[in-house]
């Protein structure tokens, strides 16, 4: 009896300790630098790199959102430094996106400014809790034309953005226009200040000539950081209408609790359910292509959602946005050669050291300016190639792709994703379903007397709820018969509805007066025809074979002699 204990602490260690380990994959280690000693002086230039890359899109992924320009440049500091560190892939590089630039928006018409960090906060538990339930690899259930029509939409999203930035010296105050991307820029270019727009589209158009003109010289050269250079300074020197970033902090705010009452609480659970989402999809996304540019060793999913959600608290704390890894960054850090986390620290603290150094400079940057940048960002995600390919693939691949993009546009990003797979969804059940038959097969060998009244019926493809009405009116077209033979070897995949209509049919079939017999029931079939009473319907045990001779000359006793009777 005082052995008991003993016994079951020992059946529940080897469970404990499993789940001890697959707690500590979750937390960085030594490992994860264990290439550094080969390539930190590629790292150190990567991450330089990118966080000159980085700087504009920080910046105007910031005022975009309708937060601040300081808010982006927070986020990419101690989001990017977090997330380089916890997170799950050797050279993601994370900060603010035009993903969640788009999600963003209308939280802060609807909640204000403030509600941003309680939401990243929120958004971010979610994302680490979906982390440590090894949720990881459920972004590879979305399929290749939602993910496309997603990333078309974000890019016509994030240049009709841009348009308010171009039409007025100042920064458009959130709720001032629709939170619809396309009618708040119509509102923009109906209210637009033409003396204004010469100054405005000429910043954004050197911009745009320099981040796509410039790497073309050489791939090293920052051309969108060249661009905002050279465009400050042209505003500096000639006096002009151009509206600015403005002040900026030198330093970094102290991390504080963002204040959340109860009522507030719940109002932004659901805001911050679809930031956690959009979170995890983007940065899980990018990470798998940023394991395919170059040898950058594996990612692990479920680590990389853990980091991506403490990079989000981290960002809230301190005043940020929430935070997701950056697919055009990462592409960046890879090809500038950066191979392990180093790179994007390095990039996080590049941008430290512009907040400390060089915010008063920062602050004189025209907002017309980082619109250039972001709409030549916008450009480049949409890849025309891709985009042909879809529109010559099948026809609901094609139809999926674009009813995601304008679902995206028009209503939301998470909702654009749902309806995608949804609609995917319902195609696939259909074209499983229509691959489902009912064939009457004939008696092969020497015919019989009486082998007219035998009807072999080869069930083919998957039997699901889809298909299975479908084939129990197809049955029950069998007539002039006195044994059915239901052949099971071919039926590839059956679920419960489809058990359940086999169950229906044979007991159709036998109040007619014609005797079911069941051959070929397959190994991984036979408990859900147990459970479900597929075979408890047969009038007899003996009713069920593995062969068809078998079933033959069993079917051939019952015509023989002219009754239904059990064998």
């Amino acid at each position: 009896m005082t052995h008991e204990p003993d016994h079951d602490t020992a059946r529940r260690a080897p469970a404990i300790l499993r789940a001890a380990r697959q707690a500590r994959a979750l937390f960085p280690s030594l490992a994860d630098y264990r290439r550094l000693r080969r390539t930190w002086k590629t790292d150190l230039v990567a991450g330089i790199t990118v966080g000159v890359v980085a700087l504009p899109l920080a910046l105007g992924f910031g005022v975009s959102s309708g937060v601040s320009a300081e808010a982006g440049l927070i986020t990419a500091v101690v989001a990017g430094l977090i997330a380089a560190v916890f997170g799950g892939s050797n050279v993601q590089v994370s900060g603010p996106t035009g993903a969640m630039v788009v999600v963003l928006l209308p939280i802060v018409a609807t909640h204000g400014v403030t509600a941003i960090a309680a939401v990243s906060v929120l958004a971010g538990l979610i994302v680490v809790l979906a982390g440590a339930l090894r949720l990881g690899r459920a972004v590879s259930f979305i399929p290749w034309p939602v993910i496309e029509g997603f990333t078309v939409g974000i890019a016509a999203i994030i240049f009709l953005q841009q348009v308010p930035l171009v039409t007025t010296p100042t920064q458009v105050e959130v709720g001032e226009h629709s939170s619809n991307a396309v009618v708040a820029a119509v509102q923009s270019l109906t209210a637009a200040d033409w003396s204004y727009l010469p100054w405005s589209l000429g910043a954004a158009a050197i911009v745009a000539a320099c981040t796509t003109l410039l790497p073309r010289l050489h791939r090293g050269i920052p051309g969108s950081l060249i661009g905002i250079i050279v465009v400050t300074l042209l505003s500096l020197a000639i006096a002009n209408p151009l509206g600015v970033i403005g002040t900026l902090p030198n330093t970094l705010p102290a991390p504080s609790l963002p204040a959340v009452d109860a009522e507030t609480f719940s109002a932004l659970l659901l805001p911050a359910l679809t930031v956690a989402a959009l979170a995890a999809i983007e940065s899980l996304l990018s990470a798998r292509v940023a394991a395919t540019l170059d040898d950058t060793g594996p990612y692990d999913a479920d680590r990389e959602l853990f980091g991506q959600g403490l990079a989000s608290i981290g960002s809230g704390l301190f005043g940020g946005m929430p935070a997701t890894g950056a697919i055009a960054r990462t592409a960046v850090n890879v090809r500038s050669g950066g191979r392990t986390r180093l790179s994007s620290v390095v990039h996080a603290l590049v941008l430290l050291a512009i907040v400390f150094i060089a915010a008063g400079p920062v602050g004189t940057i025209p907002l017309a300016a980082l619109a250039g940048v972001l709409m030549v960002t916008a450009t480049r995600m949409v890849q025309p190639a891709r985009v042909v390919s879809l529109m010559r693939s099948t026809r609901a691949d094609a139809i999926t792709f674009v009813v995601t993009a304008v679902v995206t546009v028009s209503f939301d990003l998470v909702i654009a994703v749902l309806v995608g797979v949804v609609l995917l969804g319902v195609v696939a059940i259909r074209n499983l379903s229509s691959a489902t038959h009912v064939e009457r097969e004939p008696i092969h060998g020497l015919p019989q007397a009486g082998d007219e009244r035998i009807a072999i019926l080869r069930l083919d493809g998957p039997l699901i709820f889809a298909s299975s009405e479908r084939v129990f009116d197809t049955t029950m077209k069998i007539d002039g018969v006195t044994v059915v033979i239901l052949r099971m070897s071919q039926l590839e995949l059956i679920d419960a509805s489809g058990a359940h209509v086999l169950t229906e049919i044979v007991q159709a079939l036998e109040r007619r007066g014609v005797t079911v017999l069941i051959k070929g029931v397959q190994e991984g079939h036979e408990r859900l025809f147990r459970s479900v009473g597929v075979l408890a319907s047969l009038r007899h045990h003996e009713h069920l074979f593995a062969d068809m001779e078998t079933a033959i000359a069993h079917a051939r006793s019952h015509v023989g002699r002219g009754s239904a009777s059990p064998g």
